[in-house]
Parts: structure tokens; C-alpha cells; sequence
């Protein structure tokens, strides 16, 4: 089992920043994937950026340029660091981790742009 905590969201002006950070934890687990995932109301949750074991990361078209993934290896813990913000990103942002064959989620945190 895996334990996702998140924290950072809230509301933000458009043209603002936010940082999302979330911590794994758990017990004998190795994480092949982490990062990043949101959803909109209405919407299909969707892939903002990730982190693969070897080191990979993957963007979104959609925030190439304005949004920043980092990591902190020793403490199993992942940043987003999200410049520009536009309404359209509105959103619960969800940290994600695929450990083996497990996909484990977080509890989500609501990102909020006003125009």
C-alpha cells in the first residue's frame, strides 16, 4: 500500500503561481511512476506531468513552458511548481503513483484560476 498526502492548491488570479508538493509513503514499494493528474468538472481526469523510474519526465501539451515538475527522491516526493495559471486550469489536481502493477491516488486538491 501506498499513501499519497497533498498540499498546495487554492485560489489564484489568473497570470499566478501555485505549488503543489505530495509525499508517498508505505511499506516495500517501489514506484515506477509519479506525478501529476487533474480533472475538471465534466472532464476525464487527464495527465499534467510525471516522473518515470528511470527519470523520464512527461508533459501535457497544455502546460509545456508554464508548469514544472520536480522531485525529492529521498523523501519520495514530487513538486509542481505551476507558473501562468489560466482559468482553464482549474481543476482537482490529483498526485498519482503506479507502483508495480498498482495505481494509487491521491485525495485530490482543488486549483482554482479567476479570470
Amino acid at each position: 500500500q501506498v499513501q499519497l498526502v497533498e498540499s498546495g492548491g487554492g485560489l489564484v488570479q489568473a497570470g499566478g503561481s501555485l505549488r503543489l508538493s505530495c509525499a508517498a509513503s508505505g511499506s516495500r514499494f517501489v514506484i515506477n511512476t509519479m506525478g501529476w493528474y487533474r480533472q475538471a468538472p465534466g472532464k476525464q481526469r487527464e495527465l499534467v506531468a510525471t516522473f518515470t523510474i528511470g527519470g523520464t519526465i512527461n508533459y501535457a501539451n497544455f502546460v509545456k513552458g508554464r508548469f514544472t515538475i520536480s522531485r525529492d527522491n529521498g523523501k519520495n516526493t514530487v513538486y509542481l511548481q505551476m507558473n501562468l495559471l489560466k482559468p482553464e486550469d482549474t481543476a482537482v489536481y490529483y498526485c498519482g503513483v503506479m507502483s508495480g502493477i498498482n495505481q494509487y491516488w491521491g485525495q485530490g486538491t482543488q486549483v482554482t484560476v479567476s479570470s
